[in-house]
């Protein structure tokens, strides 16, 4: 039976975007303890599992853009496809609190089993749609939430994230998205690089222009927000692109 460890849309389209989705699902595959990580359903629901509502915006963006997409099919707590293979938050036994009990005893060779069915499959993917136009851009769409336990609150609408290896994009949409009136934090409320990351591999190594999207979770959690926020976005980051010249 052959894994689930993606899925795509629009392989075809003509678009030079191509929209990345890494934490997509919440997904625990059945092979992985029955399906179950031994934490509650609540938690399942929360941000530690999934960026809750950036698989919808992705999806109706990359509609509006005509644009390939790609998602990621399972949970960022089985295997993290957004963290390079030696990084050691890629299989968390923590996570905001809350103790994932499946992983707490996860090996060398459970470690191994996940990449190979599940993390390696979603980035040969991804590098495939990403080869399929010869001056391809990367969006990547993800999602925060709008205060970890204990810390404060996020002020920030959009948090736009890059490298300081290329800023072709990255100054630019801040100010775009400012220029809107969203709130926008600059490399918050993550840093922009993390060596190994989706972006790190499929973008800056290969000289392709990207961003990365983060959309306070709240903000996108109905069909209607992440269509709202489909529809503002997607003019914004194309006259990025197109002023940018790259």
């Amino acid at each position: 039976m052959t894994e689930r460890a993606f899925r795509t849309v629009g392989e075809d389209r003509p678009s030079r975007w191509l929209i990345t989705c890494d934490h997509a699902t919440n997904r625990v595959p059945d092979w992985i303890n029955g399906g179950d990580l031994g934490i509650a359903a609540a938690d399942m629901a929360r941000h530690i599992a999934y960026d809750i509502g950036a698989a919808g915006l992705a999806g109706r963006l990359a509609d509006i853009l005509d644009a390939p997409a790609v998602f990621s099919d399972f949970s960022r707590l089985v295997i993290d496809p957004n963290r390079g293979e030696d990084d050691p938050t890629l299989l968390m036994r923590l996570y905001d609190g809350t103790v994932i009990p499946a992983n707490k005893h996860a090996d060398l060779a459970e470690r191994e089993r996940r990449l190979d069915r599940l993390h390696r499959p979603y980035h040969r993917a991804l590098e495939d749609l990403a080869g399929r136009h010869p001056a391809r851009a990367i969006c990547a769409i993800h999602s925060f939430t709008p205060q970890l336990r204990g810390r404060p609150p996020r002020p920030w609408q959009v948090g736009i994230l890059y490298s300081h290896r290329d800023t072709r994009l990255g100054p630019a949409l801040v100010q775009a998205c400012r220029d809107q009136g969203w709130v926008t934090g600059e490399n918050q409320p993550y840093t922009g690089h993390l060596e190994g990351d989706s972006v790190d591999r499929h973008a800056l190594a290969q000289g392709r222009p990207n961003v990365l999207i983060e959309l306070r979770n709240d903000l996108i959690q109905t069909p209607e927000g992440q269509a709202e926020w489909a529809a503002r976005l997607a003019p914004v980051i194309e006259q990025v692109l197109s002023d940018s010249g790259a």
